[in-house]
Order: structure tokens, then C-alpha cells, then sequence
């Protein structure tokens, strides 16, 4: 019994480590300031409101910043989206960075120019 018990337990554990899901890509391809994506490209300001539709995307509210850090390549009829995080006090999205419709926003400020081409992965849209 002790042994069948050792075997299940690294499935256990490996079944409990795992605390989100891989969604659908919205793109193969996404445009960076840099090869890794880590640096931001701009600051913008929302125009509207925002209701995310899934884990994906972030919630915004008009008037607030969002710190781009990656625009979508657009593919076929998809819309096209951008990855960022809202910037403001007391914000509940603060700091967890989603995808956002990019008509829904105007940007204040490029800080550097998208001009890397970086193919998506399934943990750019992973969802925890």
C-alpha cells in the first residue's frame, strides 16, 4: 500500500503545482522594444472603459495609464491588442499585465519604438 501511495504522490504534486491554464494565442507574433520584451514602449491613456473578457486581458477604466509593453501583430479579422499594465493608486489590475484593445487607448508617451518582431509563446497567454 506504501508503494502505491509513493507513486501517486509525485502526480499529486505535480497536479497541485499547476494553478492556471494555457488560453488560445491572439497572435504568433508580437512587436518589442527589445528581444526579450521587458523593456516598456509607451505610456498611454485610456479612452473608455474596459471589461475584460477573460483571464488574458485587464480590466481599464477611462483616464487610466497603461504601461505598454508589447503590441500584437495583427492576423486575419482579429482585432488588434496590446499587452500592458494599468498604473494608478489603489488600482486592482496594478502591476498585472493583460492584453487591451489598442483603439481603446492613446499613447502619451513612446519611451522606445516597437521595432522588434518576437515570435508569441504559450506563456504569453497563460492565465493563472
Amino acid at each position: 500500500m506504501a508503494r502505491i501511495l509513493l507513486l501517486f504522490l509525485p502526480g499529486l504534486v505535480a497536479v497541485y503545482a499547476v494553478h492556471g491554464v494555457f488560453m488560445d494565442r491572439l497572435a504568433s507574433k508580437k512587436l518589442c522594444a527589445d528581444d526579450e520584451c521587458v523593456y516598456t514602449i509607451s505610456l498611454a491613456r485610456a479612452q473608455e472603459d474596459y471589461n475584460a473578457p477573460d483571464c488574458r486581458f485587464i480590466n481599464v477604466k477611462k483616464g487610466q495609464q497603461i504601461y505598454v509593453y508589447s503590441k500584437l501583430v495583427k492576423e486575419n479579422e482579429a482585432g488588434e491588442f496590446w499587452a500592458g499594465s494599468v498604473y494608478g493608486e489603489g488600482q486592482d489590475e496594478m502591476g498585472i499585465v493583460g492584453y487591451f484593445p489598442s483603439n481603446l487607448v492613446k499613447e502619451q508617451r513612446v519611451y522606445q519604438e516597437a521595432t522588434k518582431e518576437v515570435p508569441t509563446t504559450d506563456i504569453d497567454f497563460f492565465c493563472e
